[in-house]
């Protein structure tokens, strides 16, 4: 059914371009810089993650930035001029404010263009829940259904989007400042591994640390059997920061233990997210039961 509004989203989803093709969703590009070399990311069309992370190996120190309100200008205003409206489904507002400039740039067209509407959802998400998340929305979009029954649904559903994870390199996140230099050299040297998740308020929250890589990943693979509800209309998403062989292997523990899913996709964690997390981070992602972590 034609829609007379564009549905969008940004590539802090980690949405894969090729489904974003398949769908027709427009994906507002985030920039980040390596080697002096600045990017903006396009969730997989020519950039190489293999390449980006051997580069932090190396001791490249990624780095990102807000995206400037006169590109979100530029992206919505041939939208409206062409009189359709504009539903932009984003990633969290809680990790950059990047959002207020979507703001800006909205309230600044909608005085040249009064008759026309823009909804801007925060998601509280960001990379797989938040693709997940904006899967699901656009399936209504597909269906017919308006910007303001969708943006319903996700301001309601965001809180029931999980994702765990855990990193391989303690001094990706003391770059970032999410640990103190003297946590990460203790915990580097007594092989402590941190589990995070997503809080339900838009944070990302250290949840928790075990002892060794194979612990982690069995912990996370807990609480996804713990948390995860209906299976058989599910997909799991395990984003890896090239590791790929570790992720396949639990992609394969996962639908042993929950025989029923519908399925699970791996994919790389896009240059943006693995900026800030490194190489070696896995992270599983679903729809289940009400979030329960804070922050």
């Amino acid at each position: 059914m034609p829609q007379n509004y564009v549905f969008m989203t940004d590539s802090d989803s980690d949405l894969p371009y090729d489904i974003a093709d398949a769908r027709g969703i427009q994906v507002i590009r985030m920039p980040y810089a390596i080697n002096g070399k600045e990017y903006l990311d396009d969730n997989g069309r020519t950039n190489d993650p293999h390449a980006f992370f051997q580069m932090m190996r190396e001791g490249a120190a990624p780095n990102t930035s807000l995206l400037p309100t006169e590109a979100y200008l530029e992206t919505f205003e041939p939208i409206l001029k062409d009189g359709r409206d504009i539903l932009f489904i984003a990633f969290s507002s809680k990790m950059s404010a990047t959002l207020n400039n979507a703001r800006e740039a909205r309230e600044k067209l909608l005085k040249k263009y009064p008759e026309r509407k823009v909804l801007i959802v925060d998601t509280l998400l960001i990379s797989a829940p938040m693709s997940l998340l904006v899967l699901r929305a656009n399936d209504l979009y597909q269906q017919g259904a308006s910007m303001e029954e969708i943006e319903k649904y996700v301001l309601d559903r965001r809180f029931y989007y999980q994702t765990w994870l855990t990193v391989d390199d303690l001094k990706y996140l003391k770059r970032g400042g999410r640990i103190s230099p003297t946590k990460a050299l203790f915990g580097s040297m007594l092989d402590i591994k941190p589990l995070v998740s997503m809080g339900k308020n838009g944070l990302m929250v250290n949840v928790g640390q075990v002892k060794g890589r194979k612990k982690a990943l069995r912990t996370i693979l807990d609480k996804v059997v713990e948390n995860i509800e209906h299976p058989e209309d599910q997909e799991i998403v395990i984003m890896q920061a090239d590791v790929e062989d570790e992720a396949n292997h639990l992609r394969d523990a996962l639908l042993q233990h929950i025989p029923t899913l519908k399925s699970v996709r791996v994919q790389a964690i896009g240059p943006v997210i693995g900026a800030h997390c490194g190489p070696g981070t896995i992270a599983v992602s679903f729809e289940g039961k009400l979030n329960p972590v804070e922050g």
